[in-house]
């Protein structure tokens, strides 16, 4: 067969079904899904109206990008662990961190594992 335009890079994988909970969840029982309001992690890319997809099984690393739940209200920032307390670091000059210790409500609620963006 000989192709009378630009063949579609796609066309080998015609085939393929994509599934999105398969390539995205690892653990679906402790897997949400949230929208982002507000502009405290632009700078990080967040902004806006993004999805993301949030592991509460996910065991929090420093510098990772966590829902946390701080005195009654949640909030997404890079957590940042230092050993008697923790920073809650927003990626927007505007926004202060905001440091949690044991005087605090304080817990990481998930991890978020992506950023779904719409372009």
């Amino acid at each position: 067969m000989v192709h009378a335009g630009f063949p579609s890079p796609a066309e080998d994988f015609m085939d393929v079904a994509l599934d999105l909970n398969k390539e995205l969840v690892r653990n679906p029982s402790s897997t949400f899904f949230a929208r982002v309001k507000g502009d405290s992690m632009i700078d990080d890319g967040v902004n806006d109206g993004d999805m993301l997809i949030i592991d509460k099984a996910a065991e929090p690393v420093d510098g990772c990008l966590a829902v946390c739940f701080v005195d009654g209200e949640f909030t997404l920032k890079r957590y940042l662990n230092k050993g008697d307390y923790a920073i809650l670091m927003p990626a927007n000059k505007a926004y202060k961190p905001i440091r949690v210790d044991a005087d605090n409500q304080f817990a990481i609620w998930g991890v978020v594992k992506y950023l779904v963006k719409k372009v």
